[in-house]
Parts: structure tokens; sequence; C-alpha cells
């Protein structure tokens, strides 16, 4: 689950990003959307596959705890990565990494959460490059031995909304957060905006977000988790399919590229 601290950091951000908000006409050569989903839900996702394929769209899963997958999950998302999508790792066991790494130093990081995980999809044909923190837990020196494990492009988590013991203590538009676009700077960390159930984010944010992408040449990234048909219920946290078909559309309309993970920081 996501952690709901709000901290000054991120009002530092906020600021930052309101005081250097000037956009800089550019060509939309570039411009697209990179969506990434997390955890296990492989039923859940593989059943948007007629979705996708509507909007000709290429989408990233964050795989975690793949040495539970069963022999119909593996066809599944087997067929999602011959589909074009791209099978990201979300940790072996889902843990946080920086508590442990403080705990175990990083060897024992490595040895519980990158390689059991990354050893079962490999013996599958599957080498993820990306990675996406568990409830966005990583410090700097997390991250560098992520790096140095091979991935191309860590990701973190970022909300429209914060709360602070349960109040909201703020909700930011997407389309003034400039860190969940990326710039194609070849960076290696970012942020993508949530658009599970909860965050209140709304169309007309998403549509604006979008547009900011197209104008600015950059793409935005946004992700979720289980696909919802109806409000969540039972502790699920999912996003709406009616949302992501939404949001499928008006890239659609704007004419953005569709992009995996790995080919934000690799692309021309």
């Amino acid at each position: 689950m996501i952690s709901q601290i709000w901290s000054f950091s991120g009002l530092f951000l906020i600021i930052l990003s309101l005081s250097s908000c000037h956009e800089k006409p550019t060509n939309a050569e570039k411009a697209g959307i990179a969506i990434s989903f997390d955890d296990h839900f492989i039923d859940d996702w593989y059943a948007l596959r007629p979705l996708f394929q509507k909007y000709n769209a290429r989408v990233t899963f964050f795989l975690t705890c793949p040495d539970s997958l069963t022999s119909d999950e593996i066809v599944k998302i087997k067929q999602l990565q011959k589909d074009g999508h791209e099978i990201g790792f979300h940790g072996t066991v889902h843990g946080n990494a920086t508590a442990m790494i403080e705990s175990g130093g990083p060897e024992k990081y490595i040895e519980t959460e990158l390689k059991p995980g990354l050893k079962h999809l490999a013996k599958i044909g599957i080498k993820p490059t990306s990675y996406a923190h568990p409830g966005g837990n990583h410090t700097d020196r997390a991250d560098s031995v992520l790096l140095a494990n091979g991935f191309k492009i860590l990701r973190d988590v970022a909300q429209a909304e914060r709360k602070l013991f349960g109040i909201p203590v703020y909700h930011f538009e997407p389309r003034v957060m400039n860190w969940i676009y990326y710039p194609f700077n070849k960076e290696q960390i970012v942020d993508a905006l949530m658009i599970d159930a909860g965050t209140n984010v709304s169309e007309k944010e998403i549509k604006e977000a979008l547009k900011k992408a197209k104008k600015t040449n950059t793409a935005l990234m946004l992700f979720g988790h289980q696909p919802l048909y109806e409000k969540p219920k039972n502790g699920q946290y999912g996003f709406s399919i009616t949302f992501l078909e939404t949001i499928l559309k008006e890239a659609k309309a704007q004419n953005l590229k569709f992009y995996t993970m790995s080919e934000l920081p690799t692309s021309k």
C-alpha cells in the first residue's frame, strides 16, 4: 500500500514546480504516454487485451512475487509480452528497499528481493529491465544497487493528493506536476502519477495533462494496480477501467505515442 505521509520535500517540489512552470513550445515528435501497472493481477490485466488492442496501446506490467505464478498465469504474462507490452519487476517479496538495506545491507537485499524473482522469470524467458519500487520506498543507496544490477529505469510514486493522518493536505493538478513528464533526457529515476480510485484525479485533469505532454514533447507517466469494473471494496486498490479507456482514447486523439518504461531512457 502507498504511504500517505506527507513530507516537506513534497512541498519543496511543489514550490519548485510553480517557480519553473514556463513551457517552451516544441514540436511533438516524441510526445507520448507511459502507463504501468503494479503487483500480481495477471488475470485482470490479461482481460484488458481487447482494450489495449482497440487503441494500439503498449504498457508495462510490474510483476511481483513471480515465484507464485501458475502455469495459466505464465501463459498469460507471456502473451502480454508477445503483444508488445513490457514485463517489469516489482520485487520478489514486495519489500521495502529502504528498510531491507538498512537492516541487512545491499547484499542481503539483493539475495532476498532481487535474485530469486529474477531467476524465476529468467526460466520462463523474461528478463526485466525496469523496476517499480514497492510502495515508493527507496533511497539513493537502493537506487544505486538496482541500477548496478542491470535495470534501465526505476519508477517511483507520485500522487496528486496527499494526506496527513488521513486528512487531505493538498490536491495538486497533474498538469503542473512537472516531475511526472519524461523529457527524454535519459533520466533513470522517475515518478509516475497514480490513477487508482481514491487518488481523486479527474478526467479533466488527465486530459489537460495529456495536452501538456503533447505541447511540451514529453511523455506523461501514469500507473495503477488492479483494473476494476466498479468502486473498490474489501480493501481493493485499483483503477476504474472506464477511466483507463478515457485516458487511452484521449491519448489517441492527441496522437501521442505509447511507450513502455524501458523505452523512455533509451529513446533516441
